[in-house]
């Protein structure tokens, strides 16, 4: 019965026609001796079959046409056929369209005076047919309710299909600008702190070409050697960005082992640098590693580049829990009305997506000073998947 019912509406034309056919047929042939269908009972069931072609856009006005046609057609005493049927397929199509009080209370508002009629103007028994009516009523009405509600189930599954569709490609937008945001961290922190040496140590050297040529030659060697560097490390961000049938470059991500190479290249500014490490750290993840030497790095270009200091601290610790990295310097600290740039901002975020969190601003006793705290443990809820690549080391440790 589900499935007929389902069949059904598809088609209202068809409907019509297969509806109008099984009608008439019960009707001629119902009972030879009573009063001839053609030509007002025939008019009466195309009528009501006929209506059914609208039951999608007029539901309860086609129930009520149908439903009519059917009391006069039997008021009327034409042949007993399945003149009622029309009335019924209107009822379901009431329920399917979810008005189900206007339906189950005009179905047995129907079933009653239809009831009613067979008593006082049939001479029929009053409960010769009772049970038999009422049957055919709920029985439509039921199929009507099953029929809307596995439409509603439909509905539903699709309506979840589209979500789960919008929230997947929301998801792929995310994924996609924290991907750009990470590879723009990584660059920035690439090249920020080694363009910042060359552009001291440049200084240097045409200062010095004239009175202290030896010295400019060493100021020109480390340029050399930190623009080659900053060559390979470019390489190495940027090569996540080739096509997977190209061969990437192979170097390893900088982390917390290469902070005294950092610290060293740094030194040759002419600002002492004092380093202090306390733990083990080899027992971090490489993202956790990774994120503090950015972090440290980015603090030293800015004290480098901005703070006119004659000195920097730097304290890497591990109590087990939480890694704590500090930059401090005794330079002129920050500018009235002073706000985050882009480096900042960078440190912060990767501090966010490990799940920690960064403090950065004057110092107590002057200068500048910057606080980092990073858990061992990612909390996955922390950062998602760039957590997960917050420095994109492993990918690149295995790239190409």
């Amino acid at each position: 019965m589900r499935d007929f019912l389902r069949r059904l509406e598809q088609d209202d034309l068809t409907v019509v026609l297969l509806l109008t056919g099984i009608v008439l047929a019960s009707s001629f042939f119902a009972d030879p001796g009573a009063r001839a269908v053609v030509p007002w009972g025939l008019v009466l069931i195309l009528i009501a079959c006929g209506s059914l072609y609208w039951r999608r856009r007029f539901p309860v006005t086609v129930l009520a046409v149908a439903s009519s046609t059917a009391m006069l057609y039997y008021v009327n005493a034409f042949p007993d056929g399945l003149v009622i049927l029309p009335a019924m397929l209107a009822l379901v199509s009431v329920v399917v369209r979810g008005m189900r009080w206007q339906a189950w209370a005009f179905g047995l508002g129907f079933y009653s005076a239809f009831h009613g009629i067979e008593v006082f103007f049939l001479d029929q028994p009053f409960a010769a047919h009772a049970l038999g009516n009422l049957s055919w009523v709920l029985l439509f009405l039921i199929s009507g309710e099953v029929v809307r509600k596995q439409n509603e189930a439909t509905d539903a599954r699709k309506e979840q299909a589209a979500e789960a569709q919008r929230v997947h490609e929301e998801a792929l937008r995310r994924s996609a600008s924290d991907e750009r945001l990470r590879l723009a961290r990584e660059v920035h922190d690439v090249v920020a702190h080694n363009i910042s040496l060359i552009n001291v140590q440049a200084g240097t050297a045409l200062y010095l070409i004239d009175a202290e040529p030896g010295r400019a030659r060493e100021a020109l060697s480390t340029i050399k050697s930190t623009s080659r560097d900053t060559l390979k490390e470019l390489r190495a961000t940027l090569g996540v960005l080739r096509a997977v049938d190209e061969e990437a470059p192979r170097a390893p991500t900088p982390d917390l082992a290469d902070l005294p190479e950092l610290l060293e290249r740094s030194r040759t500014s002419g600002i002492a640098i004092g380093f202090d490490t306390e733990g083990d750290t080899s027992v971090l993840p490489a993202n956790v590693r990774a994120a503090a030497y950015r972090i440290v790095q980015e603090s030293v270009t800015n004290a480098v580049r901005h703070s006119r200091a004659g000195r920097i601290d730097v304290r890497v610790a591990f109590d087990g829990d939480d890694l704590t990295v500090g930059v401090s310097d005794d330079g002129r600290g920050a500018p009235q009305g002073f706000a985050a740039g882009n480096g900042i901002r960078g440190m912060r975020e990767r501090a966010a997506a490990l799940g920690g969190a960064l403090d950065a601003g004057p110092g107590d006793g002057g200068g500048f000073r910057v606080h980092a705290r990073l858990p061992r443990s990612v909390p996955y809820a922390a950062g998602g998947r760039d957590a997960a690549a917050a420095d994109g080391s492993e990918q690149r440790r295995n790239l190409g």
